[in-house]
């Protein structure tokens, strides 16, 4: 079986003659390819000669090279040699290295465990180094220097050395008590030194600083200078509360009892001489919007005290609340006294709470400082120390509350208050924050009470009792007017909704008794003369300090717009009835479509026509006469006297229009109609300028 493989494997005769062939071709055919056999096959040469010459050439070359060998066999031979010689070097430097590189192996050895060692002995010196580093600190901290307890024995507290040694000996005193808890046995060698030491540091202190604070009470004395001396030995009192908190409590109360009875013998003090300067004349219960004039109170009248307070008019009051009044030094008593000036209340609200809010600030920065408290820890000890004083203040200010009758000045205190407050929360200091608090909820409920006070006052108010009437603006609706300009004005910078709607009932009684009082008139034309300077005097008094915007300016603007235009037409009726009822009653039957019925009243045209022809000139002049006589205001008169004769110029449009209608058109009287234009022309010559 075998057998009969490998017979398969091998290739027969024909076979390999096949392939022999195809060697041969193959070999044939590489050297065709021979650039050479290519050069004789085109020159045309017999390649059985040239092959012939080409081997006869090859012995040649053969035999040339044999007789070089020959010739240089003595070189060869030489160079054997060196060769030889080389191999030998070699061998011996192969050896030598190899020496080498088994020394080198043990330099490394040795060199790995030099590397072992030295990292054990920089081991150890860390050790050492640390250990000595301990040491050296648990010595510094034991050891206490001679210079220290000299300059404690010796030394005055106020001097740099003290305090410097006094940083020391804390630090000491905070060590030896660290190391105690370690049970570290020199610490009982340095305790007894000291604690002699700290014994004598208190008791040093607590004299110096006692003496600081007793020199506070001495009379005219600034107490701030030696307060503000005071924060530069703060360290002190952090040494007492560290170290002896009983002595540091005891100079805090010391503190607090001291400072607290100058703030509240200074502030008493002030207070009493500030209502010495007050106005001598201040409002009572009479003096409210509805009661009537007289001549021994007259509210808009000259009064009769030189340092009376208006009541109603906000005059120069308002600046008290500007920043620049505002945070302007205080007021000083004597000064003021010697000469002879008087200030209305909220100018002292403002002086004393100023005064206030400063040494409360200042105050509150000292005690966080010095006393080392802050969140309500400071807040605490503040009030400690300002708190009978904030309540002296407050009982102050609700004995005044409880008898004040000036809605204004309350106000003013109130917005006094709102900005005070703004001030501290930007200087970040909440000391005050339930003072003003209470001072509000003092203020407000009294503001709002006047203010219904005043609104019941005109409610109550009968016009009968309030004797003789004319058209000018009444003092009551005067009194409105600068009083409501007054509140809105200083209402705008912190808006109050409550204000609002109190403000909002009192126009509504002021209006309603405006047209009570108008109801007294017997004409018409009085009375809307009575509204119409009303209405006018208090928009121009509300405009002048509310914006146009407001409530109160748009609601009387609503009305004077109203009743002017009434007045007008109460005004054109007498000289031009005739001709506006003619035109209203033809436009009517314009609009119904029946013109036929206008051919009835040719007579009653013509008469129309050639009575305004005639008279309008002379009634033009008696009602601008009229007009400028009736109103106080010559602007509002002049304004009156415009819309009059646009009503007229409009109403004489309207008539010619009606004449230009067929049944009309015809009549003769319309050839003795003045022009309209014409008209504007003559009507502008009488328009007042003022």
């Amino acid at each position: 079986m075998a057998a009969a493989v490998e017979q398969d494997s091998e290739p027969t005769d024909p076979e390999r003659e096949e392939l022999v062939l195809e060697d041969v071709d193959v070999h044939i055919q590489a050297n065709l390819e021979d650039a050479l056999v290519q050069e004789a096959l085109k020159s045309g040469v017999d390649l059985r000669q040239y092959s012939k010459q080409v081997e006869l050439e090859l012995q040649e070359v053969e035999r040339a090279s044999i007789r070089d060998y020959i010739k240089e066999s003595e070189n060869i031979a030489a160079l054997h040699n060196q060769i030889t010689a080389c191999d030998t070097i070699l061998e011996r430097m192969e050896q030598m290295l190899g020496s080498f590189q088994l020394h080198l192996s043990t330099l490394t050895l040795q060199i790995r465990s030099l590397q072992d060692q030295s990292g054990a002995l920089s081991l150890r010196l860390r050790n050492r180094r640390r250990l000595r580093r301990h040491l050296g600190q648990l010595l510094e901290e034991l050891v206490v220097p001679s210079a220290m307890i000299s300059t404690i024995l010796e030394a005055p507290v106020p001097e740099p050395e003290f305090l410097e040694q006094l940083r020391e000996l804390d630090g000491k005193l905070g060590a030896v008590k660290e190391q105690t808890f370690r049970d570290t046995l020199a610490c009982a060698d340095v305790q007894h030194v000291l604690d002699r030491l700290r014994i004598k540091a208190v008791t040093k202190i607590r004299e110096f600083i006692l003496q600081k604070i007793f020199s506070f009470r001495k009379p005219m004395t600034n107490y701030q200078i030696p307060q503000d001396a005071l924060l530069k030995y703060r360290f002190c009192y952090r040494f007492l509360l560290g170290h002896e908190r009983s002595v540091a409590q005891e100079l805090r109360d010391q503190y607090v009892d001291t400072v607290g009875k100058i703030y509240l013998s200074y502030f008493r003090s002030y207070s009493s001489r500030l209502l010495k300067i007050q106005y001598e004349e201040v409002a009572d219960k009479d003096d409210l919007m509805g009661v009537e004039d007289t001549a021994k109170k007259g509210f808009f009248s000259k009064p009769q005290l030189r340092s009376r307070n208006t009541v109603f008019t906000l005059g120069n009051r308002g600046s008290i609340i500007s920043a620049a009044e505002l945070e302007a030094p205080v007021l000083v008593p004597h000064a003021a006294q010697r000469s002879d000036t008087r200030y209305p209340f909220e100018a002292l609200f403002r002086s004393q709470h100023y005064a206030l809010l400063d040494n409360s600030c200042r105050e509150f920065l000292f005690l966080s400082d010095f006393f080392l408290v802050s969140g309500a820890a400071a807040q605490e000890l503040f009030n400690s120390v300002m708190g009978k004083t904030l309540a002296m203040f407050l009982k102050q200010m609700d004995t005044y509350v409880g008898s004040c009758y000036d809605a204004i000045a309350v106000f003013l205190c109130i917005h006094i208050v709102l900005r005070f407050r703004n001030i501290m929360a930007k200087r970040n200091i909440p000391a005050m924050d339930r003072y003003w608090e209470s001072l509000l909820e003092l203020l407000w409920p009294r503001f709002e009470l006047l203010l219904e006070l005043h609104i019941r006052s005109i409610q109550s108010t009968e016009p009968q009792r309030l004797g003789h009437l004319d058209t000018r603006p009444h003092y009551i609706t005067r009194r409105y007017a600068e009083f409501s300009s007054a509140i809105v004005s200083i209402n705008q910078t912190f808006p109050n909704e409550r204000t609002n709607a109190l403000l909002g009932q009192l126009q509504v009684e002021v209006e309603n008794f405006v047209l009570r009082v108008a109801a007294e008139f017997p004409s018409r034309r009085e009375q809307l003369i009575f509204l119409i300077n009303n209405y006018d005097m208090m928009l121009g008094v509300l405009m002048e300090r509310a914006v146009e915007e407001s409530k109160e300016v748009e609601g009387f603007q609503q009305l004077l717009s109203a009743r002017t235009q009434e007045f007008i037409e109460e005004l054109l009726s007498p000289p031009f009835g005739g001709m506006i009822a003619f035109v209203k009653e033809a436009e009517a039957l314009l609009e119904k479509g029946e013109l036929e019925r206008l051919r009835g009243e040719e007579a009653r045209v013509s008469h129309l026509a050639r009575g305004f022809s005639g008279s309008w000139r002379s009634s033009v002049e008696v009602l601008s006469q009229e007009v400028m006589s009736s109103f106080s205001n010559f602007r509002n008169g002049t304004s009156i006297i415009q819309g009059a004769l646009t009503q007229l110029l409009q109403y004489y449009h309207r008539f010619l229009k009606v004449l230009a209608q067929p049944p009309l058109r015809s009549l003769p009287a319309r050839t003795e109609l003045i022009n309209i234009h014409h008209l504007m022309v003559e009507l502008k010559k009488h328009k007042p300028n003022f």
